[in-house]
């Protein structure tokens, strides 16, 4: 029974050994943290910053807003110019638009004034023509008086009972008859012709060629009246062309002259660069937000664990003070002296952890878990090759 305690203990102390060399022995890091990256809110506009009153470490979600800008001093010029230059192109589409309503009313006026004086003309000379008629009348009346009295003449002068004289006096007589009853005609024929051409609107006269002067002024005002609406119309477009400027840089300036810090991301809190009420410049950083959706682990290993990893190995990842035992995937391996790849991230490496050899890991279940999401900073242990013990702790779990 001696002998038989003797072997148990032996082999007791050799299994507890062996649990405490596997456990030592087997590849873990010297130190793990959870980190994640951080995002810059940087001043979108010049101005005086007014920030919302966040505590460091608080959540913030993303497209929610962090604060303003203001800026009672953008510049606003150039606005002003073509502001200035819509009311003056406006002012011209007035000043247009009115002496085209007058040219309109002017040609309305000569139209009229042009109608009454056809009407009026066609009167005249259908009177004209009437007078005429009579005339002819009575010139016809004349002469068959006159060739009367010269065929009588004319049979007694051949008779001889009248004087040659006479004959000849009352042959002239009838010859004037003659000529004056033509010249009626004549006279006839021009009113004629005149009448039919202010009938068709075409008059013939002293003072004008085929148009009486409002005809005229009619075609001198439409002329000018074409040219003011091509310009009026111009001036319309210019005004469009304008107001669209306007609106761009209208929205411009409002833009610059107040504008909102938004989280462009879902994170927290981590660094605030400014303090409320400070005056910035364009593209100053204000504010480092930690993205809590980039949750990775940053640990350090020594050299002869670190040259046994590579790109996509597992690993076992521990928080401190949690029974908790998550899978993760070994993501990038920067080697000793990392000390630049830690610049966009939220907790920078220590002395310590620069001595060794860096290694990150992306653990997908913290990125699930609320309350590890965004635990940046809590430390654990992350072990890359089976344990003795690995059972019983799966167990436990």
């Amino acid at each position: 029974m001696r002998i038989l305690r003797l072997l148990l203990a032996g082999l007791v102390i050799v299994a507890a050994g062996f649990v405490i060399a596997g456990e030592q022995l087997s590849g873990t890091s010297a130190d793990a943290v959870i980190n994640a990256r951080l995002t810059t809110v940087r001043a979108p506009t010049a101005g005086q910053l007014t920030l919302e009153h966040r505590l460091l470490g608080s959540s913030v979600a993303e497209g929610e807003q962090l604060g303003s800008i203001d800026d009672p001093l953008v510049d606003n010029i150039y606005l002003n110019d073509m502001i200035r230059e819509k009311a003056f192109a406006t002012a011209e589409v007035d000043r247009l638009s009115t002496v085209i309503a007058a040219i309109e009313q002017s040609v309305s006026d000569l139209q009229a004034r042009s109608e009454r004086y056809q009407q009026q003309r066609i009167l005249q000379l259908q009177a004209e023509l009437r007078a005429l008629t009579f005339e002819i009348g009575a010139a016809e009346a004349r002469g068959d008086e006159a060739e009367a009295a010269f065929q009588r003449s004319k049979q007694l002068t051949d008779r001889g009972l009248e004087a040659s004289a006479s004959f000849e006096r009352i042959r002239a007589t009838q010859r004037v008859a003659a000529q004056d009853l033509e010249s009626a005609r004549q006279r006839a024929a021009v009113v004629e012709i005149e009448l039919q051409a202010a009938q068709d609107g075409t008059f013939l006269g002293d003072g004008y060629n085929d148009a009486p002067y409002s005809e005229q002024r009619i075609s001198e005002l439409t002329l000018e009246q074409s040219e003011n609406q091509a310009l009026l119309n111009a001036e319309k477009e210019k005004a469009k062309a304008l107001d669209n400027r306007i609106n761009v840089e209208r929205l411009r300036v409002n833009r610059l002259a107040s504008s909102k810090l938004i989280s462009n991301v879902d994170g927290t809190v981590w660094e605030v660069l400014t303090a409320n009420g400070e005056t910035v410049e364009r593209g100053e950083p204000l504010m480092r937000l930690v993205n809590c959706t980039s949750t990775i682990i940053t640990l350090s290993v020594a050299e002869s664990v670190y040259n046994r990893l590579k790109i996509g190995d597992l690993a076992k990842f521990r928080v401190s003070n949690d029974q908790k035992v998550l899978e993760g995937t070994i993501t990038r391996l920067a080697g000793s002296g990392a000390e630049t790849i830690y610049r966009n991230l939220a907790v920078a490496p220590s002395e310590r952890h620069l001595q060794r050899f860096d290694v990150t890991l992306v653990v997908p279940a913290i990125r699930e878990d609320p309350t590890l999401a965004c635990a940046i900073g809590r430390t654990g242990r992350v072990f890359f090759e089976a344990r003795p013990l690995d059972f019983l702790r799966t167990l436990w779990l």
